[in-house]
């Protein structure tokens, strides 16, 4: 058979790849091949090495392959510092010390940095809609689908020949949060980021998690694409849980994520797995119902950071919208940036201010009509967008009782005025319902807080 070059890589990186790096900052890349030649029939070289695309300059001179007498040849480069892009050359010579040898098969744009798999729902496949400047971008690299890789570019999610039945998008996607995510993410560590899509719209956690009865399809198809990219990654982007909002699946979601977590690492074997999390945004559908299950689905949310190491959680709360549950392109960017934050403190040890503002103490004053609520992660003060909306609901033996005003007290403390006291043990809700009032924030960071549920109300007398 004769080959148009005389170096064919069969096995190894493609164009565009991201290699995930290892502790150390490096990577190795492995290939495989055949090699041709009638100039050197017996005992040629098989050499190869990494060109920076940026400034043609060689990260090493060319290194040997092992080549057998058979046409096949096998090797590796070693210690392929993070960073990129890189062009990988080939070529076939009589010795290593050629610079004229027989062409060699080359790949093209790769990188070695970091891999984020992007799992979930509807938003985190990206329906928002708007114009936006969200353009692709050289080092922001995306496994797609079809398990091809290529620049990343909007939409993400997009299922032009997916080998992946199962995360098929009935309609096409628009904008997601991830591509600027990953942009803002290569600008602050300075090397390329890889981004694998396996997400679908409208996905049921049971679709994820191998711990639960019944198939999963999702989880087969995550597997499946990860160990296709060299079986490694850095972490995860999941955004997922509006198709768990019933009463039976939201008191058991925190249970079910901690599990599904724990098997992904495993899975993967990647014990060490980065999950970032993003907490609900509202819903505006008046058909959509379940006020409480959504607060509860959202207190869970806010809870498995606290339970599962390597993880955080990200506000959506503000987020503007394009439709009833989707945010829009322009509240993907600020996800994106807020999210690009949280993961540079949480994952990489950034000294940087990403945590959301979180209730800390809930306290009931001598009348019993006052509850203060003092919260953490507050920089500057609290303020609100809303000030005709209380985002807080206070529960007690009798029932929901009124909030009738909301004072925010400098820097970081809720006072809040109910209609009637307080009768026996009391909670606090923050953010409660399907479609809550616009929850306070921040101001000089203007993150949102987290949304809480049933966070007890102290009277100062319970037993230590």
């Amino acid at each position: 058979m004769t080959l148009e070059v005389n170096v064919v890589i069969d096995h190894g990186p493609s164009d565009w790849q991201i290699i995930q790096q290892g502790p150390d900052g490096k990577a190795d890349i492995a290939m495989a091949g055949r090699w041709h030649s009638k100039l050197w029939p017996n005992n040629p070289f098989v050499l190869a090495r990494l060109v920076k695309e940026d400034t043609n300059i060689p990260l090493s001179t060319w290194q040997p392959m092992k080549a057998a007498a058979d046409g096949t040849w096998k090797g590796s480069l070693k210690g392929i510092p993070a960073g990129g892009l890189y062009r990988l050359e080939t070529l076939l010579g009589p010795d290593i010390h050629t610079q004229w040898g027989a062409i060699g098969q080359v790949r093209h744009h790769l990188g070695v940095g970091d891999l984020w798999i992007i799992a979930g729902q509807s938003n985190s496949a990206g329906y928002g809609q708007g114009p936006v400047w969200d353009p692709p971008e050289n080092g922001v690299h995306l496994f797609n689908n079809a398990m091809r890789w290529m620049q990343a570019s909007h939409p993400l999610n997009e299922a032009t020949g997916t080998v992946h039945p199962a995360n098929r998008e009935m309609a096409n996607p628009f904008h997601a949060p991830w591509l600027h995510w990953a942009r803002r993410m290569k600008q602050e560590l300075g090397y390329p980021i890889g981004l694998v899509q396996t997400s679908l719209g409208g996905s049921p956690l049971v679709s994820w998690n191998p711990t639960e009865k019944g198939e999963h399809p999702l989880f087969d198809a995550m597997v499946q694409a990860v160990n296709a990219t060299g079986g490694k990654a850095r972490g995860m982007l999941w955004y997922q849980g509006c198709s768990d909002c019933s009463p039976e699946l939201s008191a058991t979601y925190e249970k079910r994520f901690l599990s599904a977590a724990k098997a992904w690492r495993k899975a993967l074997k990647c014990p060490n797995l980065f999950i970032l999390t993003v907490q609900l945004n509202r819903c505006t559908d008046p058909k959509v119902l379940g006020d409480r299950n959504w607060s509860i689905l959202r207190e869970a949310q806010r809870q498995v950071p606290k339970k599962l190491a390597n993880c955080c959680v990200v506000p959506a709360l503000d987020l503007p919208m394009s439709d009833c549950i989707h945010n829009s392109a322009h509240g993907n960017l600020l996800l994106a940036e807020r999210s690009a934050l949280a993961t540079l403190g949480a994952a990489y040890g950034r000294d940087v201010a990403w945590k959301a503002p979180e209730v800390a103490k809930a306290r009931l004053m001598k009348d019993r009509t006052t509850v203060e609520l003092t919260m953490d992660n507050v920089t500057n003060a609290l303020t609100t967008a809303d000030a005709m909306g209380v985002p807080f609901a206070v529960e007690d033996s009798q029932g929901m009782v009124n909030v009738t005003k909301m004072d925010l007290v400098p820097r970081n403390v809720v006072k809040l005025t109910l209609e009637r006291e307080v009768a026996g043990q009391a909670v606090v809700h923050g953010a409660y319902g399907v479609n809550p009032p616009g929850p306070v924030f921040d101001y000089f960071r203007f993150v949102p807080m987290l949304a809480f549920h049933g966070f007890p109300i102290s009277t100062g007398k319970e037993k230590k």
